[in-house]
């Protein structure tokens, strides 16, 4: 069940992807006050843990109403998190937060940025909802389910310290090293989704 967890746990960190967050997080509340600030990140972090929990528990029925097979999305999901690996080794996933950030950022009118874009799409967007999915379907039985879920709030509480600390952070680590680890995360998602889709593939033809 260790594995089950630590497997979970790095899946979802790189998808999630804290220290990505943490700085277009600070670059969005930049006009906010320290209180505001912290309000937000926490929102932002509860509607997303929200929006993933119902996926993880609820995607497989939904699934079977729409008459799709576990296999399949697992590979639909894996070609997914392939995508979003490419991008993050090439960076193309940061220079789209960066700019989708930038838009909100335009909008005089927008000034709680938790819901938009902070929990939807840059926390609980289609990888992370696709990979929840995945990790539900491969668990077995309810400690299985409850050990993926564990993993999710423990990422998501990550998650919450690197926005809530993210304006030292970026101080303390600079954009040098976040782009180092962004291309270290992505090879290892990368990784995870070539898995998810061979497992796919085994699972269709009945290796």
């Amino acid at each position: 069940m260790l594995k089950l967890f630590v497997s979970a746990f790095i899946t979802l960190f790189v998808v999630l992807d804290p220290p990505g967050c943490a700085p277009i997080y600070a670059g969005l509340a930049a006009g906010a006050s320290a209180a505001q600030r912290r309000a937000m990140a926490v929102r932002a972090c509860l509607i997303a843990g929200v929006i993933l929990i119902v996926f993880a528990l609820f995607g497989e029925n939904l699934l079977g109403a729409l008459h799709i097979e576990l296999d399949s999305f697992r590979i639909a999901g894996g070609l997914m998190l392939f995508l979003i690996a490419l991008d993050m080794v090439f960076e193309k996933r940061t220079q789209r937060r960066e700019q989708r950030a930038e838009a909100v950022k335009a909008t005089a009118e927008v000034e709680d940025v938790s819901v938009f874009p902070m929990a939807m799409p840059m926390l609980a967007g289609p990888g992370a909802i696709a990979t929840v999915m995945l990790l539900e379907g491969e668990a077995q039985g309810l400690q299985g389910s409850l050990i993926v879920l564990a993993a999710l709030v423990v990422v998501l509480a990550l998650t919450l310290l690197a926005l809530l600390a993210a304006a030292p952070l970026m101080k303390l680590v600079g954009a040098k090293v976040e782009a180092v680890v962004t291309r270290v995360l992505g090879v290892l998602l990368g990784a995870l989704a070539a898995q998810y889709v061979i497992d796919g593939v085994r699972g269709s033809l009945g290796l």
